[in-house]
């Protein structure tokens, strides 16, 4: 038996549809506003799960390349650093050298002392270098300088690296120690025990001990200069982290936008679509509520 329709039942269903079109209407002009195709759980819950997962994984990302723009300064520092103390090597060669020659008169020497004594203070001064307030030379040990003037030679640093994660799962040592550069105090070539001992040896005028000194100045330039080089290398894996973990942000962002971001040209037309499909529909509802008591009585 065929159900009878009543006026209250068409209107009823004039309001549903007008509900849903204007529904509609609403989610797309909250994506046209947004730019983001996913603005609430329920618009794709599947999506919504891998967006999570993506924005996880760029935080996480974006605090290795932080982490790598920090190590890289920690690096760049230590370099500048060793540099000087490479400069202060040389000076004080070239100063052994010259005072090894048996011509100088003592008063020459001890010219050439009081120039050393300097560089020992120098070198003293580059052991106790600081970057943002730590010390760089004294492994985990930072907020402690590890030499003296007056007991250099006898004093070791921390020898524990400080190191950084770079990527999940891998960290890198972004530091070196004051035994690595200057030699530990049983070390022949500790850097300040041989500055003193040339110090000594040119107030005496001993020229075995300046042509000493010039040797052991040597085994020490020697091994100093491989620090460096594991600087280097360790700069050079750096530079590779950086371009990799930006290539992966770079994948990671392109995933979100694809799971997250809206069509705009897609999402424009269907806007003009239902804007016009809702207006339709009033119009089509002005003419379904227009009959009147009257029009019955017709």
């Amino acid at each position: 038996m065929p159900s009878r329709v009543t006026q209250n039942m068409m209107n009823s269903q004039l309001l549903r549809n007008l509900n849903n079109n204007m529904r509609r209407m609403d989610d797309l002009q909250n994506q046209l506003a947004s730019g983001r195709r996913i603005n609430k759980p329920s618009d794709d819950p599947v999506g919504i799960s891998y967006s999570m997962r993506y924005r996880s994984e760029l935080s996480a990302n974006d605090q290795f390349e932080k982490n790598v723009d920090s190590a890289n300064s920690w690096l760049d520092y230590t370099d500048t650093m060793l540099n000087q103390a490479g400069e202060v090597f040389q000076r004080a060669r070239e100063l052994a050298v010259q005072g090894a020659n048996g011509t100088n008169p003592q008063t020459a020497l001890n010219a050439i002392k009081s120039e050393v004594e300097q560089l020992y203070q120098q070198m003293v001064k580059i052991g106790n270098s600081e970057y943002n307030g730590k010390y760089v030379f004294n492994g985990q040990l930072t907020d402690v300088a590890p030499y003296t003037e007056a007991a250099a030679m006898s004093q070791s640093s921390d020898n524990v690296d400080i190191r950084f994660e770079i990527s999940p799962g891998v960290t890198m040592p972004v530091s070196v120690t004051g035994n690595q550069v200057f030699g530990t105090p049983s070390e022949t070539d500790n850097t300040f025990r041989v500055l003193q001992d040339l110090i000594t040896a040119l107030g005496s005028g001993n020229q075995a001990g300046v042509n000493n000194a010039i040797g052991k100045l040597d085994t020490r330039l020697d091994k100093f200069l491989e620090v460096r080089a594991e600087i280097g290398a360790r700069s050079n894996r750096l530079q590779l982290a950086e371009q990799r973990l930006k290539d992966i942000g770079i994948n990671l962002q392109t995933l979100k936008s694809k799971t997250e971001d809206a069509d705009m040209a897609e999402v424009i037309t269907n806007l003009k679509m239902s804007e016009n499909i809702y207006q339709s529909s009033l119009s089509a509802g002005s003419r379904l509520i227009r009959p009147s008591l009257i029009d019955f009585l017709r």
